[in-house]
């Protein structure tokens, strides 16, 4: 099947973007390096195509009452332009996927999925609102993937307000973290929310499909004086990892559940019903399950996917993400451990290619933005 392409995709093959295949699309890994690309995000500020990212749309009276059945979150009390990360499950509770929903309005809401998820998603959503129709439920509401009509951007680190102001000429200087509203950019809809996956302040902008690109160059011509960078996935993921924000494929699974995750916040079991309900709250009693750590290796070696951790002998968990921090020079992961070994300052040693590395359990996040 060949891959997807964004809008930004001529863009990013003429500037020396480096493309690589993530999520079934061809999006770019990098433009110079992953360090400098990094560093311009914790210092200045950073432009990521973030097009892959699912967009889905939902309207009609019962759109709330759908979203509220399928996601982990509570849905019934947002308000307009509030947004919400929530976990998609099936019906033990292991994750289909974690997404951000916002409301529109009382009867309009946008789900924002992964990329390597989006397909399966909507097929999960029409196959629960087919079972809620079949079971007497009707529900009131039209579901759509707006994600190839539509381009979304995201703009991150500490110049990014002056910036999304300077472009968007709008004030969002009073928005608050994970909300949005509605502007217009060349005589178009566009929405702008303040959220992103970086750990430091940022936004990001859905827009129509044919004036991504036009909007993306307006920022870089804009953001020179203020030393933006456009940047890829590989920056995204270290900026993510120091921030110790869950990856699905990696931290999140079909084979894990959010309450192992440390998601608990975002599970509601106070609500009515929603898929994995019962099978999260029986999960929810056991003392049994692993725990997501931070571990701080004491050499430059990197801790990659699966690599295996011990105490002493005994292996105790696995890694699921790791790198070499550029905020932090020090080799960090984010794993999942046997509890009795999950305490902060606890030795443990961890195989990297046949040879165990000394390393230590440290508090998440790795890195946290100064307010």
């Amino acid at each position: 099947m060949p891959l997807h392409r964004t809008p930004l995709f001529d863009w990013h093959s003429s500037h020396r973007g480096r493309m690589v295949e993530f999520g079934g699309w061809e999006m770019p890994v990098q433009y110079s390096s992953i360090a400098e690309e990094h560093h311009t995000v914790r210092k200045a500020v950073g432009l990521f195509d973030i097009s892959h990212m699912g967009r889905l749309r939902f309207d009609g009276p019962d759109a709330q009452r759908l979203l509220d059945h399928l996601l982990t979150c509570r849905v019934d009390n947002l308000v307009d332009g509030q947004i919400r990360y929530g976990l998609v499950c099936n019906d033990a509770g292991q994750i289909l996927d974690d997404v951000l929903v916002n409301r529109i309005n009382p009867t309009s809401f946008g789900l924002v999925v992964n990329a390597s998820n989006r397909l399966k998603i909507v097929d999960w959503i029409n196959q629960r609102k087919a079972d809620l129709c079949k079971s007497g439920k009707s529900l009131d509401l039209s579901f759509r993937d707006e994600t190839q009509d539509t381009g979304m951007i995201a703009i991150q680190g500490p110049r990014s307000l002056e910036l999304v102001q300077k472009v968007l000429n709008m004030d969002v200087s009073a928005m608050r973290y994970y909300f949005g509203q509605f502007s217009t950019f060349d005589g178009a809809s566009i929405f702008v929310s303040r959220t992103g996956y970086t750990g430091e302040d940022g936004f990001e902008v859905i827009v129509p499909a044919n004036l991504t690109v036009k909007l993306w160059e307006t920022f870089i011509e804009a953001g020179e004086s203020a030393e933006l960078k456009p940047c890829g996935l590989g920056c995204r993921d270290t900026l993510r990892l120091e921030a110790a924000m869950p990856l699905y494929g990696h931290e999140l699974s079909e084979c894990i559940d959010p309450l192992t995750a440390g998601l608990k916040s975002s599970i509601k079991l106070d609500k009515s019903e929603f898929v994995g309900r019962d099978a999260l709250a029986k999960i929810a009693d056991r003392e049994d399950r692993p725990v997501r750590v931070g571990i701080k290796l004491n050499s430059k070696r990197i801790a990659r996917e699966h690599s295996e951790i011990f105490a002493a002998d005994a292996r105790i968990g696995e890694v699921t993400s790791g790198t070499f921090s550029p905020t932090l020079e020090q080799s960090i992961a984010m794993a999942y451990v046997a509890k009795p070994h999950s305490a902060i300052g606890t030795s443990i040693t961890v195989d990297i290619r046949g040879k165990r590395e000394a390393a230590e359990i440290v508090p998440l996040p790795f890195y946290k933005r100064a307010k």
